[in-house]
């Protein structure tokens, strides 16, 4: 059996974009690092699949964000914002996200999910109960919940190096 952080483990790493986004900007009032974020979330292992979940606007298929994720290897899976009655706009990847991992723990050692999303703790507490899969996050400190922090195999904050990980 691998031990977590050997340069064997496959990695399967999942971007919750909206998370990260949303962190760099209302911490920082900066963009993410995408790249750096995915050099580091491999950090030398047998990348398998990465996969960004983004939520686009109308007519948003051709952003230069989306091609830029692309191009440094990065898989998209991409859903509509969601606008109800009213106005209130929905738009998140958490079931996505959690499928995808199960799904792909039967061919990883290692899911890297990159998001501070404490609705993910059930997912962490599945994949490390029913499967021989470590779990890692990676977030930004502050607005990664303390559960998911505990519950993972290793935490990665950020934080810890904001010029590396932050595009102002």
């Amino acid at each position: 059996m691998l031990k977590l952080g050997q340069k064997e483990q496959r990695v399967a790493v999942l971007i919750d974009v909206q998370n990260m986004y949303y962190s760099a900007r209302n911490l920082y009032q900066a963009k993410v690092n995408f790249n750096e974020l995915l050099k580091s979330a491999v950090n030398g292992r047998k990348l398998i699949r990465a996969i960004a979940y983004v939520v686009k606007s109308e007519g948003q298929e051709s952003d230069p964000f989306f091609k830029a994720l692309s191009h440094i290897g990065i898989e998209l899976k991409m859903k509509g914002l969601q606008i109800f009655p009213g106005g209130l706009k929905k738009g998140d990847w958490d079931v996505g996200i959690a499928m995808d991992a199960v799904r792909l723990s039967s061919s990883v050692d290692n899911i890297v999910l990159v998001s501070g999303d404490g609705d993910f703790l059930p997912l962490i507490d599945y994949i490390k109960n029913a499967t021989p899969v470590f779990v890692e996050i990676m977030g930004f400190g502050r607005t990664t919940s303390g559960k998911i922090k505990e519950a993972a195999d290793r935490y990665f904050d950020l934080e810890e190096n904001k010029k590396k990980y932050l595009i102002s």
